[in-house]
C-alpha cells in the first residue's frame, strides 16, 4: 500500500496600511481566483501595518468587490505581527515604502516587484477609484498566480 503524503499548506499575506481597503481586496480577489482555478494548498490572508482592530472593510472596497460577486461581510481588519510574517511563505505589500519597512522580516515583496506598479491607497476617494484599485489588484493577482503560485518552490 502506498503512503499518503500530507502536503503542507502555503500562505500568502497581503499587507497595506489599515487593512480596510487594498489588502482585503487583494485577499478576496486572490482567494476567488484560486478557487476558480482549482488551485490547492494555498491560503490567503491580509493585515495592516496600522490596522484598527475591530473596524470594518471600507464601504468603497466592499462595494467594488460586491459588484463582481465577492461578499466580504465577515471581514475584520487584523494588525500585522511578526508571527503572521513568519507563518507566511510570501508577504506582499501594496507599495515599495511598505516593503522597505518590512524588508528585514523575511519573504517580503511589493506589488511593484511582481507587477511593475504600486497600488495607491484609495481611502477617502470615490467609488471609481476603488473600482480602479480593484481592477489593478485583479491584474496583479493574475500575475501572482502565473508567476509565483504555480511556480513556487520552497527553499
Amino acid at each position: 500500500m502506498s503512503e499518503k503524503v500530507k502536503k503542507k499548506r502555503k500562505k500568502i499575506l497581503f499587507v497595506c496600511t489599515g487593512n480596510t481597503c487594498r489588502s482585503p481586496m487583494a485577499e478576496f480577489l486572490l482567494k476567488n481566483k484560486i478557487k476558480r482555478n482549482k488551485i490547492r494548498w494555498w491560503d490567503v490572508s491580509s493585515c495592516g501595518i496600522h490596522a484598527e482592530v475591530g473596524g470594518t472593510i471600507s464601504l468603497g472596497s466592499k462595494t467594488a468587490l460586491a459588484e463582481i460577486g465577492i461578499n466580504v461581510d465577515e471581514f475584520t481588519p487584523k494588525q500585522l505581527t511578526q508571527k503572521l510574517i513568519e507563518k507566511s511563505n510570501i508577504v506582499i505589500c501594496m507599495t515599495q515604502s511598505q516593503r522597505q519597512m518590512l524588508e528585514t522580516c523575511g519573504n517580503v515583496y511589493c506589488i511593484k516587484d511582481m507587477c511593475g506598479y504600486d497600488i495607491p491607497d484609495p481611502y477617502g476617494c470615490g467609488l471609481d477609484t476603488y473600482r480602479a484599485t480593484r481592477d489593478a489588484l485583479s491584474r496583479a493577482c493574475d500575475i501572482i498566480i502565473k508567476n509565483y503560485i504555480t511556480t513556487y518552490k520552497e527553499d
